[in-house]
C-alpha cells in the first residue's frame, strides 16, 4: 500500500512538473505570436488536466488577440471552476469587461482575482496591467497603478520590468520605458522581446539607422525569433516614408521582412491579417488581393477578409466587388468598423459614379459615396489626408462640383497636411463650377463658401497671390464689387512685391486687374477709374474696354 502512494505521488509530481514545462512552452509560442502552435499546445494541457486554470487564461488571451471573444469568454468561464490558477480568469473576463467599456464590472473582476492571493505572489498584478494595456481602449496609467502594487514585493522581477516597459512606452514615457526594458534583458537575457523593444523605442523616435542595428543585434543573438522580422519591416516602412527617394528600396525590404516574419510563425490567420493590415500600408494591393483570397480558403467566415477584399479589389480596379465586399463586412453589427472602411466605400462609390469616357456622373450613387466619406471622417479626422488626391483628379476633368464635395470634406480639419491646398482648390472648384457656360443661375451660398476658403489660404500664406485674383473673381459673381476692387488691389501689390520680372508674367492678370478696379470706380471716383484705365492702356495701348471706358468718362 505504501509502495502504491509514493508511485502515485511520483505520477503526479511528474504530470506537474510535465504540465508546467508545457505552460512555458505554450508562452514562449505566445510571445513569438506562434498562436495556433500556443493553442495547441493548451488545449493538450487542458485535456489532460481539465483543472488547470492558467492554461485555461492563456488560451482565453489568445483567442482575445485574435478578436474572437466568445471562445475567450468560454475558457475564462471555464476556468473558474478549476483547481488551481482559477482566479487568473477573472482578470481574463475582466479585460472583456474593459473592452466593453464597462469599467466597474473589470474593476470587480480585478479584485476576485486578487482577493487572498499571498504576500509573494505578483503574477497577478502583472496580468492585470496587460489586461488594462491589451484592452481595446488602453488605460496606461491604470496599468501602471497594478504594477507598482507588484513592484512593492518584488521590484527585480524581469516580467514585472518588461511589463513596466510596455506600459511606459504605451504611456509615452520613453526614458522610463528603455531603462525598464533594458533592466529587464540584464535580469534574464532570455527575454528577447525586451531586448527588441530598445529597437522599437528607436524606431518612434525616428532613428531608424540605430532601430536597424538594434534589431540585427537581436537576431544575432535569436535568429529565430519572428517578431523581429516584423518590427524591421515596420522600420523600413516608416523609414521609407521618411526619404521618399529611397521608398522603392526600402519599401521591398519591408515586404522582404514581412514574409520572413510570416515564416516564422505559423502562417496562422492571425498572421495573415497582420501582414494583409501592413500591405494597404505599404500600398502593395495587389499582393493584398492574393493574401486576402488565401485567408479566405482558411477560414471563408472571417469576417475581416472581407475589408481585405474590399479594399484590394477597388486598388484594383475592381469596383462592383469592392461594394459588395465592404457594405457586407459594414452591415454585420458585431464588427469593429474603421474610418477607412466607410472611406474605401465611399471611393468604390465616386468611382461607379464616374463615367470617364462620357463624362457622365450619377448623382445619386456620387453623393451616396460623399456621404460615407463624410462618416469617415467623423469617426477619424486624419482620413482628410486622403481626399486631396481624390478631389484633384475630379478637378482636373473638370467636374468642379464634385470637386468641391471632396474638397469640402477635407478642409474641415485644420490640422491636415493639405489644408491650404485643399481650401485653395475648393475655392476654384466652387468658382469654375459657377462660371460654366450651362449655368444660368450662380450659386451664392457656394461662392461665400469659396471666399472663405480663400481667406483661409490667404491668412496663413499672404503672399499666395492667385488666392487674391480668384477671391476678388469670386466676389465680382457674388457682386460685392467694393470686395472685389479690394481684393485685385492687394493681387496688384502682392505681384508688385515680388519685383518686375513677376509682373511681366502675369500682365494678362494686371490689365484684368486694373479695368476692373476702374469699373467699380467709374461711378464714385473718376480721376481713380482714369488714373486705372490708363494704367491697362500703358501694359496694353490698344485694350477696347479701357479705351472706349475712358471714352465715356471724358
Amino acid at each position: 500500500m505504501n509502495t502504491f502512494k509514493i508511485f502515485s505521488f511520483l505520477v503526479l509530481a511528474t504530470i506537474s512538473v510535465t504540465n508546467a514545462q508545457d505552460i512555458e512552452s505554450a508562452k514562449k509560442s505566445i510571445d513569438a505570436e506562434q498562436y495556433e502552435k500556443a493553442k495547441t499546445i493548451l488545449k493538450s494541457i487542458i485535456q489532460a488536466k481539465p483543472g488547470n486554470g492558467k492554461a485555461t487564461f492563456l488560451l482565453g488571451n489568445i483567442y482575445l488577440k485574435q478578436n474572437i471573444e466568445d471562445s475567450a469568454k468560454i475558457y475564462f468561464q471555464k476556468g473558474l471552476a478549476a483547481s488551481e490558477g482559477a482566479k487568473l480568469n477573472y482578470i481574463g473576463l475582466g479585460q472583456i469587461d474593459l473592452d466593453n467599456d464597462n469599467t466597474s464590472a473589470a474593476q470587480a473582476n480585478f479584485a476576485l482575482a486578487t482577493k487572498d492571493i499571498k504576500k509573494k505572489d505578483i503574477e497577478e498584478y502583472i496580468y492585470i496591467a496587460k489586461a488594462y494595456m491589451n484592452a481595446n481602449k488602453p488605460d496606461y496609467k491604470a496599468a501602471l497603478v497594478s504594477l507598482n502594487k507588484a513592484k512593492l514585493v518584488n521590484s527585480t522581477d524581469a516580467n514585472l520590468l518588461m511589463a513596466f516597459g510596455d506600459a511606459y512606452y504605451g504611456d509615452k514615457n520613453q526614458n522610463e520605458s528603455y531603462t525598464a526594458y533594458r533592466s529587464a534583458f540584464n535580469t534574464d537575457n532570455t527575454l528577447t522581446r525586451a531586448n527588441m523593444q530598445l529597437g522599437v523605442l528607436l524606431k518612434g523616435a525616428k532613428a531608424y539607422t540605430e532601430a536597424v542595428k538594434s534589431f540585427d543585434n537581436v537576431i544575432a543573438t535569436n535568429p529565430n525569433y519572428g517578431p523581429v522580422y516584423r518590427e524591421l519591416a515596420e522600420t523600413y516602412y516608416y523609414w521609407g516614408n521618411n526619404e521618399p527617394k529611397k521608398y522603392n528600396e526600402y519599401i521591398q525590404k519591408a515586404l522582404g521582412y514581412y514574409e520572413k516574419y510570416l515564416s516564422m510563425t505559423d502562417y496562422s490567420l492571425t498572421s495573415r491579417m497582420r501582414h494583409a493590415d501592413f500591405l494597404i500600408l505599404a500600398k502593395d494591393y495587389k499582393a493584398l488581393e492574393i493574401e486576402a483570397n488565401k485567408m479566405k480558403e482558411l477560414d471563408n467566415v472571417n469576417p475581416r477578409i472581407l475589408r481585405y477584399l474590399g479594399y484590394s479589389a477597388y486598388e484594383n480596379g475592381n469596383i462592383d466587388v469592392a461594394i459588395k465586399s465592404i457594405q457586407d463586412f459594414i452591415a454585420n453589427p458585431t464588427n469593429k468598423i474603421i474610418a477607412r472602411d466607410y472611406l474605401y466605400l465611399g471611393l468604390a462609390k465616386l468611382k461607379k459614379a464616374n463615367n470617364l469616357e462620357t463624362k457622365i456622373v450619377d448623382q445619386t450613387i456620387f453623393d451616396a459615396g460623399v456621404a460615407d466619406i463624410k462618416k469617415s471622417v467623423e469617426i477619424e479626422i486624419s482620413m482628410t489626408n486622403d481626399l486631396s488626391e481624390i478631389g484633384k483628379k475630379l478637378y482636373e476633368q473638370k467636374l468642379y462640383r464634385e470637386a468641391a464635395a471632396i474638397y469640402e470634406i477635407a478642409v474641415t480639419n485644420p490640422d491636415s497636411r493639405n489644408f491650404l491646398l485643399d481650401n485653395f482648390y475648393l475655392g476654384n472648384s466652387i468658382y469654375f463650377s459657377n462660371t460654366k457656360k450651362d449655368v444660368v443661375k450662380v450659386d451664392p451660398i457656394a461662392l461665400q463658401k469659396a471666399d472663405a476658403a480663400f481667406g483661409r489660404v490667404i491668412e496663413a500664406s499672404p503672399t499666395t497671390q492667385d488666392a487674391y485674383i480668384y477671391r476678388a473673381r469670386t466676389n465680382r459673381l457674388l457682386e460685392n464689387d467694393e470686395m472685389m476692387a479690394k481684393y485685385y488691389e492687394e493681387y496688384i501689390r502682392i505681384v508688385t512685391e515680388k519685383g518686375p520680372e513677376e509682373v511681366v508674367k502675369n500682365k494678362n492678370k494686371f490689365i484684368e486687374s486694373y479695368n476692373l478696379i476702374a469699373a467699380n470706380y467709374a461711378y464714385t471716383d473718376k480721376v481713380k477709374a482714369k488714373e486705372y484705365f490708363n494704367k491697362t492702356l500703358a501694359l496694353d495701348p490698344t485694350n477696347q474696354y479701357a479705351t472706349e471706358s475712358l471714352a465715356t468718362l471724358k
